[in-house]
């Protein structure tokens, strides 16, 4: 949840970027000062949006989905495995096959065999296929997880937060094909969607964009 607390913020202060003003030393003024706002109405925002996905499932299917699993990645033969394979929050479930203990080097080492081998895609194929009445969402994102969480629960769930306060919301991911944590909401009407792929990227469009 804190990184789709993050979002919310990268997404209001994203909202800005209008064509109301036309000198770039007064764009940056009010992009800054919408970020210092939305770190404030985030705080807030946050508290309300917190659920409880033991709420939503019960612990018995709770339990169910957790042990097929962990079954299932223990039958998983990876370069390297460590610990902490699932990882509950409030809101989600984040499913990890290599293990969020690993370390950086053996993160970008599962990234590069997972863009090959399509580890976590296949293991969501499966467990859409287990629990396909579940009313859940598998959304990968990042390099070593992907997130499980019900329908509605996505990044798309901040915009009825701000949408009544601007007309125009631009949103910058990079995981935007479908099944990616930033596809509903790089898709979703009320937003104009970027698709980026580095950090350097998002700069470089937001550059041009607010034409600095």
């Amino acid at each position: 949840m804190e990184e789709f607390r993050n979002d919310i913020e990268t997404i209001r202060q994203a909202s800005c970027l209008t064509d109301h003003s036309s000198d770039s030393e007064e764009k940056i003024t009010m992009v800054n000062k919408v970020m210092k706002s939305c770190k404030d109405e985030a705080e807030t925002t946050y508290a309300e949006m917190v659920k409880n996905i033991v709420n939503y499932m019960g612990e018995e299917k709770l339990q169910t989905f957790i042990n097929f699993a962990l079954h299932y990645m223990s039958e998983l033969r990876l370069p390297v495995k460590r610990g902490t394979f699932v990882e509950f929050r409030n809101g989600l479930i984040n499913v990890c096959p290599v293990g969020r203990s690993c370390s950086q080097e053996e993160r970008d080492q599962f990234g590069e065999y997972d863009q090959v081998h399509n580890v976590r895609k296949t293991f969501v194929k499966a467990l859409e296929e287990k629990f396909p009445d579940s009313g859940l969402v598998f959304s990968i994102g990042g390099q070593i997880s992907f997130d499980v969480f019900p329908k509605g629960w996505d990044k798309t769930y901040c915009l009825r937060f701000i949408e009544k306060d601007y007309k125009t919301m631009h949103f910058f991911g990079d995981k935007t094909d479908k099944g990616g944590n930033d596809h509903e909401i790089y898709e979703d009407a009320r937003t104009i969607g970027h698709r980026v792929t580095s950090p350097g990227d998002t700069k470089a469009q937001l550059t041009q964009l607010l034409g600095l």
